[in-house]
């Protein structure tokens, strides 16, 4: 039996619709005219706006369906990690389950009315659509052009008094670079993306109040909420929804003790079925709940690395495939970007592993200064603030700056679309002073090839500018040979800069003159005395 129902998240790209329509057994399309060129051949074309005769003619007898909790309300496609979508049997009961758990937190009564900027073919849509209707309260439809416009957004709000309104972090910011002045009586909701402490102090302050979602698409929309206060020094994704469960567990499906990261698993009334047409991966992803001994119990392995905060919340970490290895040490990049988000200078923050040249593996970190810093922290500034938290191998060689992370249609941060870290991008705290002694001049010219930088200055650190261990024994061997003496590894780690280390070649170097001075002038005295 096919789908009752199926929206999709990633249509721009034609042959993708046609995967996901053929996939999804589509029988009846409903579109409009202006688009039909761009789609494939269905059983059944409905255009909207064209087809209005055809379809007054059309029966009206109500026809009957038989349906259960357990049945598909709808089958959403999302990405895959192959890049292929793939289609999620969200079911009755986990719709039923989510709108009447957000009645009450954070909640919504008939005299609200709430503003839908989402796109219908992203499931959060369905809180959008659904959750006044089902309370009696209004809805107020938005285009996606005006809702990617901050202004009109803004004059929205203020025209319709707007009491709720749900979006992506991105569009709230995008709010509030329109200069939008607040309204004291909206409900702020954000989800689809971590939002950052400063963004919710920002919201805060111009709101009723600012609820943090979470949620995969695989257990229906939001399974976590929390009321945002503004004093939070970790962004928490709060506890789970009504008929709700979460689990934090290792590589062994045990639970992980309090602050010590984990995989998210979530098992409950808002688990879907599985993905449309895809067994293998369904028993990949919703696995046999290992707490239960109910054969059916199952719980979705959602990939999110999080952890539990010491008042019971919870703390999303970002991706478990974010986990990278780098020079033998594991690394969460989501424990960096969440760690980053608090400094407070910046507002967002994203790292990644980059190897721009064969072999040259680097942890890259993003940001975008708040709205009130009017300077972009040094790479000193933010190392000794990591450094308080994190060991050395966490910290980044680079930090780029940016005006906005790039980002996906849907609103995501696009980790393909970050820009190359360039010598510019090294933010020193110390000012640069060119190398002028012919040993800071050779050091000078080593680093720049080993470290592939454009300069580099007599008091720049090393590994400030991304040096490591296995770099630092290239620039030694490279010096070793410029200089022809024996300079100890240890040397760089004692002294980072050019300045310092060529301190102590030139010592060496003199000692190696003396002591050649010395032997001749003994071999001198010892020929004389022969002779």
């Amino acid at each position: 039996q096919a789908p009752s129902g199926a929206i999709w998240e990633y249509g721009e790209a034609e042959g993708l619709i046609e995967y996901m329509l053929t996939d999804a057994k589509i029988k009846v399309l409903l579109t409009q005219q202006s688009l039909c060129q761009q789609l494939p051949q269905v059983q059944q074309l409905v255009c909207l706006d064209t087809d209005w005769e055809q379809i007054a003619q059309a029966g009206t007898t109500r026809a009957e369906v038989n349906l259960s909790p357990d049945d598909i309300a709808y089958v959403i496609y999302t990405s895959g990690s192959t890049g292929k979508p793939k289609g999620v049997e969200v079911l009755h009961r986990g719709v039923v389950n989510f709108l009447t758990s957000m009645q009450s937190e954070p909640g919504i009564t008939a005299t609200d009315i709430l503003l839908s900027v989402t796109t219908l073919s992203f499931d959060i849509a369905v809180l959008e659509i659904f959750l006044p209707l089902v309370v009696g309260a209004r809805v107020v439809l938005l285009s996606r052009e005006d809702g990617m416009d901050g202004r009109k957004l803004a004059a929205t709000i203020a025209a319709a008094g707007i009491t709720i309104m749900q979006a992506t972090p991105s569009t709230w910011r995008l709010l509030l670079e329109a200069e939008w002045t607040g309204s004291r009586q909206i409900k702020i909701l954000s989800g689809g993306e971590a939002i950052s402490r400063d963004l919710a102090k920002r919201l805060l302050a111009k709101s009723a109040s600012v609820w943090n979602m979470y949620g995969p698409t695989e257990t229906t929309i939001w399974s976590t909420v929390y009321q945002m206060l503004g004093d939070e020094q970790q962004i928490s994704i709060g506890k789970p929804i009504a008929n709700t469960e979460i689990y934090i567990l290792d590589s062994q499906l045990q639970p992980v003790p309090i602050g010590i990261p984990g995989e998210l698993y979530i098992g409950g009334a808002g688990l879907a079925r599985g993905y449309w047409q895809q067994p293998t991966l369904t028993t990949d992803r919703f696995i046999n709940h290992p707490f239960r001994n109910t054969p059916v119990a199952r719980i979705y392995q959602t990939g999110d690395l999080a952890r539990y905060l010491p008042d019971g919340k919870i703390e999303c970490l970002g991706r478990v495939d974010f986990q990278v290895k780098l020079r033998g040490f594991r690394i969460e990049l989501g424990e960096i970007e969440a760690l980053l988000c608090q400094h407070p200078t910046i507002a967002q923050a994203t790292a990644i592993i980059r190897e721009d040249l064969p072999g040259d593996r680097r942890l890259v970190a993003y940001i975008v200064r708040t709205a009130e810093s009017l300077a972009a922290p040094t790479l000193s500034e933010v190392r000794q603030f990591l450094q308080q938290q994190l060991p050395d191998y966490f910290l980044p060689a680079a930090i780029v700056v940016l005006p906005a992370l790039p980002l996906t249609p849907n609103g995501k941060i696009d980790r393909k679309a970050l820009p190359v870290p360039d010598s510019a991008n090294f933010h020193l705290q110390t000012s640069f002073v060119v190398a002028t002694t012919p040993t800071e001049i050779i050091l000078a010219k080593i680093w720049i090839e080993v470290l592939r930088i454009n300069r580099v200055g007599t008091n720049d650190d090393f590994f400030e500018l991304g040096g490591h261990s296995l770099l630092a024994t290239q620039v030694i061997s490279r010096a070793r040979q410029a200089f022809a003496i024996d300079i100890p590894l240890q040397s760089l780690f004692e002294q980072p800069t050019i300045a310092g280390l060529a301190s102590r070649i030139d010592t060496s170097l003199w000692f190696k003159d003396s002591s050649q001075n010395h032997a001749a002038a003994t071999a001198d005295e010892m020929e004389e005395i022969e002779i």
